[in-house]
């Protein structure tokens, strides 16, 4: 790895780290909410198995609803649920589907 991707990484990783401080907690936002799953399928080129996962966030987690991607090389990849998540909550929903 050079270090221009070194440099990347770090960078992303000290940005991820002031959003969740910035974010707050799910009690704060969400004191409702007692907890959430996201449960995600990846599905990638070339490979024919599918890789499930789970990431669940409760009252004190972060409420910054990214997901990282699970390649080894991503540096600003992943999944933003922010906006997904919050208006599902605000509609009162416990379930969505969605690609």
């Amino acid at each position: 790895m050079n270090n221009n991707t070194n440099s990347r990484k770090n960078a992303a990783r000290t940005e991820r780290l002031q959003q969740r401080a910035d974010a707050g907690f799910v009690a704060t936002h969400f004191p409702e909410v007692e907890s959430i799953a996201i449960h995600m399928t990846y599905n990638q080129k070339g490979i024919a198995k599918s890789l499930p996962r789970v990431v669940n966030f409760f009252p004190g987690s972060y409420a910054l609803f990214k997901v990282d991607c699970l390649s080894k090389g991503c540096v600003d990849g992943g999944f933003d649920l922010n906006h997904t998540i919050t208006t599902m909550i605000k509609n009162r929903k416990k379930a969505a589907k969605g690609e």
